[in-house]
């Protein structure tokens, strides 16, 4: 995900102030007047019309979903436009926060001329933005309580989206004006956590929920752990390479201005292009769940159900429907009576993790409602206004509620039948969990344009502040196969991970191998940094919830 960089002063100097006395004397670090940076209108020119053309794509379609719908209250498209905003300057922040991770290298060892390179990096992570499936998107959305998802559209649910977004944006920018090295993912878990914790306390005496702890343990280990694998493999990967590769000219660091030869430049341009992509795949997901719960708040007619889903995709829904209803029908225990509110049940089981014994029957209605509802109206497309809510929410808690069967495993269904439960919990993730190409779109063009502006602060912070002599062109590379694979296995999982984690441990990884010395004053930012995020930006949101609650009833 995207994450600060480490900063080494105040954001408000054009330079940056390196410790020259923790260098070899025939090592003084490189400033930014150095790095090769020419004007280079073609670059510019091209990011203006993507620009441009990513603007108009998105008006487009956005013009497209509400262009049918009735204008009867203004207020709704007025609520979209400024949490769009907001929500777009998050992915903002975020971008020249992390995303000039992944052309740091190929900027400091002159592989690329920086507007170049930004632009290259940016249409790479427009791909990987594109090409995500948004598992990792909605693995956010879990952590959040069940009842406010269901209530999106509400006072409580726009509370919630407000104070998350306006919480992240406070913690990063301030990090960034202080000069540490702050986790956008650490921070976006801390915040979900601070509007779980008060919406819990807050509601105390209707029994809502708070936090998802075990989904949030998930994330905590894939944040916490990322930087140490990324550690470990960038130390082996190290060795392994100046055990095997004997190019002399691989273990040499940038000077002055001068270019790699053409075999490490490809090399260097070959994992800023991987890092890209994935880190788009990954960390442009972040914001994109939450961007769907705007949506779904405001105008659920356009983006409660997903209208691609064909008249076919609804038929084989019907099937994988009537499927799991008999096999959970045939494991329903006997004796039990009707339920009167299976929504209220199912919401009881997903946020408690309690099987009771009124849950397979709850579970049971809510299948065979959906089945009846979906089949009367031919096409998610066709379901009326009213209705919509409804048949998603519905959709949703059947999905969940099988998500925390299967994970648990309270029910004896056989591999087989587990196998249709899958199936159709796909199908209605397909209708309700997805992401429009437009929403992936706008995502990219925030980052791109965010890392417009923060290359030029984490490129000598790569380079010269983690270890205590300059990268060389070897260390660049394994930092960036490191940082592109633990990125990618990542995504393979839905997990998010620190984006500027792993790409800084990377870095030291290669630096112990290469018994360079690492920074203390550098790790100690990070150590501090870690322990102050989740805290601080619970509070930030769980106090911001609490005063959009009260003015949002």
């Amino acid at each position: 995900m995207a994450d600060q960089a480490i900063l080494i002063e105040s954001p408000k100097e054009e330079t940056l102030a390196v410790d020259e006395s923790s260098f070899p004397n025939s090592c003084i670090p490189t400033t930014q007047k150095n790095i090769k940076h020419r004007s280079a209108w073609l670059s510019t020119l091209i990011a203006f019309f993507a620009l441009v053309g990513g603007l108009g794509y998105v008006g487009f379609h956005i013009v497209s979903d509400l262009g049918s719908l009735t204008l009867v209250n203004f207020w709704p498209y007025a609520m979209l436009v400024t949490a769009l905003v907001i929500a777009l300057g998050f992915e903002f922040v975020n971008g020249f926060h992390d995303t000039a991770n992944a052309v740091a290298m190929v900027i400091y060892t002159h592989s690329l001329e920086p507007n170049l390179a930004v632009v290259w990096s940016g249409i790479c992570n427009l791909a990987g933005v594109l090409a995500s499936s948004g598992v990792v998107a909605y693995s956010i959305i879990t952590l959040l309580p069940v009842e406010l998802i269901l209530q999106v559209s509400s006072g409580a649910g726009f509370s919630m989206v407000f104070a998350l977004l306006i919480a992240a944006i406070i913690w990063n920018l301030s990090t960034w004006w202080f000069g540490l090295p702050a986790s956008s993912s650490h921070t976006m878990v801390g915040s979900i956590i601070g509007v779980g914790l008060a919406n819990q306390f807050m509601s105390a005496r209707t029994g809502s929920s708070g936090i998802d702890w075990e989904q949030a343990l998930k994330v905590f280990k894939a944040l916490i752990f990322s930087p140490v694998i990324g550690f470990g493999l960038a130390f082996l990967l190290m060795l392994l390479s100046k055990a095997l590769v004997k190019y002399k000219d691989l273990y040499e660091a940038p000077k002055d201005q001068e270019p790699p030869p053409w075999p490490i430049r490809l090399l260097l341009l070959g994992t800023c292009t991987g890092v890209s992509f994935y880190h788009g795949s990954n960390d442009g997901q972040k914001g994109m769940g939450l961007i769907m719960l705007i949506l779904i708040g405001t105008v659920p007619t356009a983006y409660a159900l997903n209208h691609a889903v064909t008249t076919q995709d609804v038929q084989d829904f019907i099937a994988a429907s009537e499927k799991a209803g008999r096999i959970i029908v045939s494991h329903q225990p006997a004796g039990v009576e009707a339920v009167a509110n299976p929504r209220a049940e199912l919401t009881e089981y997903i946020r408690t993790k309690q099987l009771e014994p009124q849950t397979v029957p709850a579970l049971v209605n809510m299948i065979q409602d959906l089945d009846h509802e979906v089949a009367y109206y031919h096409e998610l497309k066709s379901v009326p206004a009213n209705e919509l809510s409804n048949i998603r929410n519905g959709m949703y808690l059947a999905s969940e509620s099988l998500r925390v069967m299967e994970k648990s495993k309270s029910m004896p269904y056989s591999e087989d039948e587990w196998a249709a439960l899958d199936n159709y919990k796909g199908k209605l993730d397909k209708s309700t969990k997805y992401i429009p190409d437009w929403v992936k779109v706008a995502v990219a063009l925030a980052l791109g344009l965010g890392t417009m502006v923060g290359w030029k602060r984490i490129v000598v912070t790569v380079g010269e502040r983690i270890g205590k002599s300059h990268l060389n062109y070897a260390q660049g590379a394994v930092a960036g196969i490191v940082t592109m694979g633990t990125i990618a296995l990542a995504d393979a999982y839905g997990m998010p991970v620190s984006t500027t984690h792993v790409v800084s441990s990377g870095v030291a990884g290669t630096m112990a191998a290469n018994k360079s010395g690492l920074q203390l004053g550098t790790l100690h930012r990070i150590a501090t940094t870690w322990v102050l995020t989740l805290p601080a930006a619970a509070a930030l949101s769980g106090s911001l919830y609490w005063i959009f609650r009260h003015f949002a009833q």
